[in-house]
């Protein structure tokens, strides 16, 4: 292939050289190698490459790559110890408003994505082409973008809100409230759940399905506190057939089955290293994901985010009995091993057990502290005491990251359900998602009781996700001191939380300088 380009462009020189200076017009020509969008979108192929382009905007370094990770883990689940002292920081609410890393390349890359799709969204259209998939495509788009719209909303607040491509350079998008672009979120999802189908071929899965665009707007739906719309929107996902639980939990964190029964929607990514570094906006950086090099214990990773004591604790399970002769063998919940590296777990982590993990210089794993396990290669990777200092995690993850499964749209519709006074209704749905792991159902419980059970119950299935952000944030915890102090009894770095200042990242001060017109967050 490289031959071939190279010989285009020789003759291609050749061409220019044997011709007449007088000949404008023939040197006056577009570049055919850097495509413009105004001869870009002229065929049903450059539809189906710009869509592609959007979700490769998910790939990026500050949305699933990395940085959303670390956005999402300032919960209660998570904390740092970091010796890369401005992350630490970043995790214990020590936000100063510069342009740090996080910050300031999630707003770059969130709105590099949603530059993409409204590209897709105002310019396919106007395309030549199938009619039905002209549609797909746009909604494909619209997905994306309330995907974008849906993390910005929630981690910056009141943000420019950009749905058409600026003719000029110095053009500049007003500012809105949060509720308005949840407005926008809606009405993107409401557009695109008509013409998105229910299930896609088996080369083309993992792209956003009519499932995907109700799940995102009915977790719309759940942060606003409409339980009863919410609800509505899951009973139609649940009664798809669509999806149902992988059998096995641990399915849904590694490289195997992939975009399976249970998964919503996840992004797509590759092991493949190619020419140029991870989370970078080209066509030969590598389509992979770092998280795995920071979530996880020392020696293997950078160990930059723990999950804390208490979750871990959570997981003995109370509604476990056993009667004689009984064949469970189990009353700590087996989800426990599946997430957490600890001293007190029975499995072999690449390769090695936790006692012998301690004695190894590399790992010098302490039995005081306990590590992330979800998406790491620790079934696949062994360390090899012949070369110790062989990288086990790296930059280039392949496994794709679950944004939704179906085990979260059971738990949310028991939510929804236990909001709205259904506590009857809502245990069987709780109770699907702890049969998957052989853990007895819930018990008649009263609203506050049953409100309660699914808050942890959350917490233990998706555990190490990225949710508990969005949970705490939709339970009110951030919004009064009394949630401040529930919150900070499990995390001693809401210590430092700032109400009315600190559920909002600080808008990047370079972008302040850009655009007069925005406003910085209340408090930075």
């Amino acid at each position: 292939m490289k031959v071939n380009k190279i010989t285009t462009l020789l003759l291609a020189g050749g061409l220019l050289l044997g011709t007449s200076a007088c000949d404008k017009d023939l040197l006056d020509q577009s570049n055919p190698n850097a495509p413009t969008k105004e001869n870009f979108w002229q065929n049903e192929g450059d539809a189906i490459k710009g869509v592609y382009a959007s979700y490769a905007g998910l790939q990026q370094f500050a949305c699933y790559y990395r940085s959303w990770h670390f956005m999402a883990h300032r919960s209660d689940e998570s904390f740092s110890q970091s010796p890369f002292v401005e992350l630490a920081n970043f995790t214990r609410f020590i936000q100063p408003d510069v342009d740090f890393f996080i910050s300031s390349f999630a707003w770059n890359d969130y709105y590099r994505t949603i530059y993409r799709t409204n590209q897709v969204i105002n310019r396919v259209p106007g395309i030549t082409m199938s009619e039905t998939l002209k549609k797909q495509l746009v909604a494909e788009a619209r997905f994306v973008r309330a995907l974008s719209y849906f993390d910005l909303a929630y981690f910056f607040g009141n943000v420019p809100l950009i749905l058409e491509e600026p003719n000029d350079v110095n053009a500049r998008a007003a500012q809105v409230t949060q509720a308005e672009t949840e407005a926008q979120i809606i009405a993107d999802l409401q557009a695109a759940i008509p013409d998105l189908p229910l299930v896609y071929s088996d080369s083309e899965k993992g792209r956003a399905t009519k499932g995907s665009a109700q799940a995102l707007l009915a977790k719309v739906y759940m942060q606003q506190r409409k339980w009863a719309e919410a609800s509505a929107i899951f009973t139609q996902i649940i009664n798809s057939g669509q999806y149902g639980l992988a059998p096995n939990y641990v399915d849904n964190f590694t490289g195997s089955n992939e975009n399976n029964r249970e998964s919503v929607f996840e992004v797509q990514f590759s092991g493949a290293v190619l020419e140029v570094g991870q989370g970078q906006d080209n066509g030969s950086s590598s389509e992979s994901h770092d998280r795995p090099n920071f979530f996880g214990p020392p020696g293997a990773t950078f160990a930059d985010v723990q999950p804390r004591r208490w979750l871990l604790d959570a997981y003995t399970d109370s509604t476990v009995s056993f009667a004689p002769g009984s064949t469970k063998k189990h009353r700590i919940d087996p989800r426990r091993d599946a997430n957490i590296i600890h001293v007190d777990n029975p499995d072999r982590f690449y390769g090695v057990t936790f006692a012998e993990a301690q004695n190894i210089r590399k790992f010098g794993w302490r039995s005081d502290q306990q590590y992330w396990r979800k998406y790491l290669s620790d079934r696949e990777v062994f360390y090899d005491p012949s070369n110790p200092d062989k990288a086990l995690e790296n930059f280039s993850s392949g496994y794709n990251f679950r944004v939704i499964r179906y085990a979260d749209i059971l738990l949310m519709q028991a939510e929804a359900l236990t909001e709205l006074g259904q506590v009857g209704a809502a245990a069987p749905f709780v109770n699907q998602v702890r049969a998957r792991v052989d853990l007895s159902p819930v018990g008649a419980l009263s609203q506050e009781g049953m409100r309660q059970f699914i808050r942890v119950e959350r917490a233990r299935e998706l555990a190490g996700e990225g949710v508990r952000w969005f949970d705490i944030l939709r339970w009110g915890l951030l919004d009064n001191q009394a949630g401040i102090d529930n919150l900070k009894s499990r995390d001693p770095d809401f210590t430092n939380f700032r109400l009315g200042v600190s559920k909002l990242l600080p808008i990047p001060r370079r972008d302040l300088g850009i655009d007069p017109n925005l406003k910085q967050n209340f408090g930075y």
